[in-house]
């Protein structure tokens, strides 16, 4: 049962093509069976599934961002977040989700804003089709929160860069084929100036992909270490300017946690409409479990987040289009969104009692899958420090 329906992120006055959109949902919709087809096996087991990944591809999401002149429809901000909210709601496999955002946001959206028009030729026609898949390397042991303190480097030599350093926790390494590798590439300069961007082949001599990594959630999402030693790239796949990582990197993560939370906000939204229907079949001392006052008003908590996170959503959108302060904006929205999500899934467990910890029903792996955005693209408290930062405390 569909409760809320979808309702446009557009503003008045903006070119939102309501057109479009239409198609692509009502496309996703018709490869619903196949999005879901043997996730929560796959979940368990911590595997891809490939078969998944390709009914995105033909569904047409992996250019959801990448300009028509490469094959994708490049989507505004307002378009974007309604595709992937619809993703959300009707794909079960969180991981699943995960992965295309990492492949449009990771890659993608950092060659088609900065990369050169040779670089853009050379790699979008395959992230569009997929017939390359992206990730992106930022993370080191001693440098999560502090990105920046990364120890990655990238040395110029002649017509190359000799990249080497190791990264951690890197979505879609085991399968990427193009890693945006985040170096330093000035060793006095700090954040603004300091370090770059790499289109960098995975394939390439010194380039090695750890194993795959075991995690709590987001399982079908594959997830490794890279370790890169003395990788020569050619310095045409520098991405942008020599020293413009920082400003690359605050691009690329607006649109990350845009796209992650819209497909958070769409799980969020069938998460309810399943406990809703719940409490009112499931019967327990002769009623409907809905009938009594402390699920009816865990029911009303789990609407009221929905409400909240769809509004934090629609702001986002806003923010990037340029309406409102975007930094504080997105900081509110990462917060606000991930921490709702985590405490309706809570309720979802408990409203389902010992069948929602079972694991063949997947309910558990919803708050599994939900707390890994209490950590990725910046954790809670460093999204509250940013923002008792632009308070000006």
């Amino acid at each position: 049962m569909r409760i809320y329906p979808q309702i446009s992120l557009a503003t008045p006055g903006d070119s939102f093509r309501a057109d479009l959109v239409q198609t692509l949902t009502d496309g996703l919709s018709r490869w619903k069976d196949a999005l879901n087809a043997g996730w929560i096996e796959d979940d368990q087991q911590g595997c891809f599934g490939t078969g998944r990944w390709q009914a995105l591809v033909d569904a047409g999401l992996t250019g959801l961002v990448t300009s028509e002149d490469f094959g994708g429809m490049d989507l505004a901000a307002a378009e974007l977040a309604e595709v992937l909210e619809h993703l959300g709601y009707i794909c079960e496999d969180a991981g699943l989700g995960f992965s295309l955002a990492t492949h449009l946001c990771s890659t993608c959206v950092p060659l088609k804003t900065f990369g050169s028009d040779a670089l853009r030729e050379e790699l979008l026609p395959d992230l569009v089709s997929a017939s390359r898949v992206g990730a992106h390397a930022i993370t080191e042991a001693h440098s999560g929160s502090d990105a920046f303190a990364m120890k990655t480097t990238a040395v110029r030599d002649g017509d190359a860069y000799v990249i080497s350093g190791d990264k951690c926790f890197i979505s879609n390494a085991p399968i990427a084929d193009i890693c945006v590798i985040y170096a330093r590439t000035h060793p006095t300069k700090g954040a603004l100036g300091g370090f770059s961007a790499f289109a960098v082949d995975c394939d390439s001599p010194g380039f090695t992909i750890g194993k795959p990594r075991k995690k709590m959630g987001l399982r079908t999402a594959p997830m490794a270490d890279l370790y890169l030693s003395d990788v020569r790239v050619p310095a045409s796949r520098l991405i942008g300017r020599e020293g413009q990582g920082f400003v690359m990197l605050d691009a690329v993560m607006r649109w990350e946690i845009l796209c992650v939370f819209a497909i958070q906000v769409g799980e969020m939204r069938r998460q309810f409409e399943a406990c809703l229907a719940y409490a009112k079949e499931r019967q327990q001392f002769g009623a409907r479990i809905g009938s009594f006052q402390a699920v009816s008003h865990r029911i009303a908590d789990m609407h009221m987040r929905l409400q909240s996170a769809r509004s934090w959503l629609a702001r986002m959108v806003a923010a990037l289009e340029g309406g409102g302060q975007a930094s504080l904006e997105f900081a509110g929205a990462k917060l606000a969104i991930s921490e709702a999500h985590v405490a309706n899934a809570m309720d979802a467990v408990t409203l389902h009692g010992g069948t929602g910890y079972m694991s063949e029903t997947g309910i558990e792996a919803q708050m599994r899958n939900a707390m890994g955005g209490l950590i990725y693209s910046g954790t809670s408290d460093i999204q509250k420090n940013r923002i008792a930062a632009i308070l000006g405390l």
